[in-house]
């Protein structure tokens, strides 16, 4: 039978300004405005009774809170089982959005609205995807990008056996998939998987990015395709981004935050979006695909797996443990970020002596399960009290045709996630390259490194929570469901992680204020130099309205009969929102526009949208200027 697709996209954008950024943990990261949106893209499929939904999200983490809310807002036949939420790892995102308290540390609890900005609009994308289904063709295509990862890990990597590392034998996964959806011979929709950290913005930025990944979907989307994303119709074209085992790849070419290709985290996010881009519509017009749809999901409690020999590599049964983040996990990925003083990857001697000394020698199966890790944060026993991680792992295989997806809710190290593929593609007779996986799916654990990763250390290895054993636990997981989607049989769906209250909820207490003498929007200063319009404008607190499908900002040009159309909003890599306070409760938007350099000439203006607490709406506008 023909299948039938449909697509639809939608911004998730939260607060844009003095609230706690997601994905590097640092308290002084506080959004202070926005560079570019943040967008989900859904795809509906449906083929003979069955039906998916992949939905790709650009934010840092997918949170359980999330995942559940919007299961509870689909339709009837959408569940657990057959709707994937993606993230794309951007560490400039709003945090807040979690319930389990160790993601809301710099947001000063629970954050409602952005809570509510992430759900809607993925509720609105996936319902937006199911409207628009419709007959279609897909086609599935590989390739190779060698030039937007590297391996931020190489110690740990090393310590595979060769035949895994021979996989790779420039340390990272080159591996580029697409899969596209035409109608009528026009392309209407493409996904596309390849493995790179979503950190080429750094932990200095404070404005809200999508990062490289957001970049290549904005590229294709909107420089390329001409989609206006604030139009009242349904876009033409929908292309997502998509993670696959990313944890130990990095886009910082020259192993350092900020650094490669250039020295500029803006321009590197440009170039690494780019080449993503290129090397996704290089595949376009790839072979028609068949075969059907397929899903399958459980969830199984990763405090206490008993993980058979046969996925353990040593011939004996081995057990998985509560939770705990070693001393390595605070020491942040350094490549991409680092964290925090008093920690390193690698050996931590007090924590590194505590926990060998005073530890392990009592808790034999803590030792089996954790050792070498230097434990620092018990998070296990912690989670009785306050809960802070997730424990019980939502684990699924999705069928599309001859492509394979299986959903991991962490972040999957290449050779960890080269072992997941192998371990599907030889129970369902598939071809490697049609096997991925998809971290950051459904939820949140942290890290999956091969044991023998695990015992380097290293960042990744600190933050495997669940021990050494946690990749044997979900190789033996994905098994079990390859073999039911294989046999046509069904599996237990497990027990999901319970729901978590959502604890201390953030209040904010300030009011706004123009400034002595002026009103809201009004123009505060004007520049033009060069090729760069700056405007700011006397402010209110974004917070007062998030603008979720709508804009702080325009920028318009003039038509012969006088009228203004708009050309860029705060969603275009052209234009960048800044907001800051300036004593009190008075503050300031900033607007800039980098003007392209293929902008028609002529006249232009820019215009700042914000909301008053007291006074409602209100515009300002800058004096039309012009563009040569």
């Amino acid at each position: 039978m023909a299948f039938r697709a449909g697509r639809g996209i939608a911004d998730i954008t939260g607060e844009a300004a003095e609230c706690g950024m997601l994905g590097y943990g640092k308290a002084d990261q506080q959004s202070a405005g926005i560079h570019t949106r943040q967008r989900a893209r859904a795809f509906a499929f449906e083929e003979g009774g069955a039906r998916l939904l992949l939905v790709v999200c650009e934010l840092p983490l997918m949170s359980d809170a999330v995942v559940r809310e919007v299961l509870r807002r689909l339709p009837d036949g959408y569940g657990a089982a057959n709707v994937m939420l993606t993230a794309t790892h951007t560490h400039c995102g709003p945090g807040g959005y979690f319930h389990h308290a160790l993601y809301n540390g710099n947001t000063g609890g629970f954050r409602e609205q952005t809570f509510r900005a992430i759900t809607d609009g993925i509720t609105e994308a996936a319902r937006a995807a199911l409207a628009d289904l419709a007959p279609a063709q897909l086609r599935l295509s590989h390739g190779e990008l060698t030039d937007a990862s590297v391996n931020r890990s190489r110690r740990a990597f090393g310590r595979n056996p060769t035949a895994d590392r021979a996989h790779f034998p420039d340390a990272i996964d080159p591996a580029t998939t697409l899969l596209t959806v035409e109608r009528d011979g026009r392309l209407a929709a493409a996904i596309n998987w390849f493995a790179t950290h979503n950190t080429s913005m750094t932990n200095r930025n404070r404005l809200i990015s999508a990062d490289n990944k957001g970049y290549a979907a904005l590229r294709w989307e909107r420089e390329v395709a001409g989609v206006d994303r604030l139009a009242d119709t349904a876009p033409e074209l929908v292309t997502a981004f998509a993670q696959t085992n990313a944890g130990d790849m990095s886009p910082n070419l020259g192993l350092a935050p900020g650094c490669g290709p250039t020295g500029d985290e803006f321009e590197n996010t440009r170039i690494i979006g780019t080449r993503q881009y290129e090397a996704a519509a290089a595949l376009t017009g790839g072979k028609e695909i068949s075969g059907g749809l397929d899903s399958r999901a459980t969830h199984v409690h990763l405090s206490a797996v008993d993980v058979r020999p046969e996925f353990t590599g040593d011939g004996r049964t081995h057990r998985t443990s509560p939770p705990v983040a070693g001393a390595a996990a605070f020491a942040g990925a350094r490549v991409d970020g680092p964290g925090f003083k008093g920690f390193r990857p690698g050996a931590n001697p007090l924590w590194d002596a505590v926990s060998r000394r005073l530890v392990y020698p009592f808790v034999p199966a803590l030792h089996d399960a954790q050792y070498p890790k230097a434990l620092a944060l018990p998070a296990g026993p912690v989670n009785r009290i306050l809960p802070i991680v997730q424990e019980r792992a939502a684990v699924q295989l999705l069928r599309i045709g001859p492509l394979f997806l299986i959903g991991v809710p962490g972040e999957v190290t290449i050779v960890a996630g080269l072992r997941l593929r192998r371990t599907v593609a030889a129970i369902v007779g598939a071809e490697l390259p049609d096997v991925l996986v998809a971290g950051y799916s459904n939820g949140y654990i942290h890290y999956v490194t091969t044991p023998e990763e695990y015992d380097a250390q290293e960042y990744e290895g600190g933050s495997t929570l669940f021990g050494r054993w946690e990749l044997p636990a979900l190789c033996q997981t994905v098994a079990g469901l390859a073999t039911a989607m294989r046999d046509g049989t069904p599996v237990d769906p497990g027990m999901p992680e319970p729901a978590v209250p959502v604890g201390r909820r953030h209040r904010r207490t300030a009011s706004d204020a123009p400034h002595p003498g002026r009103r809201y929007g009004d123009v505060l200063d004007f520049s033009l130099i060069g090729r760069r319009a700056t405007v700011s404008f006397v402010a209110a607190h974004p917070s007062n309205n998030l603008r979720r499908g709508g804009s702080y900002l325009t920028v318009e040009r003039r038509g012969d009969d006088g009228s203004w159309t708009r050309v860029a909003d705060d969603g275009d890599w052209s234009t960048v929102f800044r907001w800051a306070r300036c004593g009190g409760a008075t503050s300031v938007a900033t607007v800039t526009w980098n003007i392209p350099p293929d902008t028609p000439p002529g006249y232009y203006r820019i215009a700042y949208h914000g909301d008053s607490a007291t006074k409602g709406p209100f515009t300002g506008v800058s004096e039309p200027f012009e563009v040569g």
